[in-house]
């Protein structure tokens, strides 16, 4: 358990420093992110808010987008990312994905430990 609230801590702290960074340089006044309590909230005004969370009872970190739905993240140790085990996707690719189009252009968050 000391070992997953190790690794989800670097996930969600570097998430929130990349985030803070990205609304501050592409976003508009209604882009935010929050980080309370190990629940990050990223609200991108008219575009819908995003909530990813740590569930240690799992071991997971969740994710509910306003495009994609609910996803729950799973540790890899094999290279260091949080993936969907339905369709094997990393965190960070799915939220690039969706943030590019979002801020219509390339977004590059990495979550593995191993980057």
């Amino acid at each position: 358990m000391e070992q997953y609230h190790k690794l989800s801590d670097e996930a969600m702290d570097t998430l929130v420093e990349n985030l803070e960074e990205l609304i501050e340089d592409n976003g508009d006044s209604s882009f935010e992110v929050e980080y309370h309590s190990g629940v990050l909230t990223l609200k991108l005004g008219d575009k819908g808010t995003y909530v990813i969370n740590k569930q240690p009872p799992n071991k997971q970190i969740w994710l509910s987008s306003p495009f994609s739905g609910p996803k729950r993240y799973d540790y890899t140790e094999s290279d260091g990312s949080w993936r969907y085990s339905r369709d094997n996707k990393p965190l960070d690719d799915l939220l690039n994905e969706e943030l590019g189009r979002t801020f219509d252009k390339p977004i590059r968050l990495s979550l593995s430990s191993s980057s």
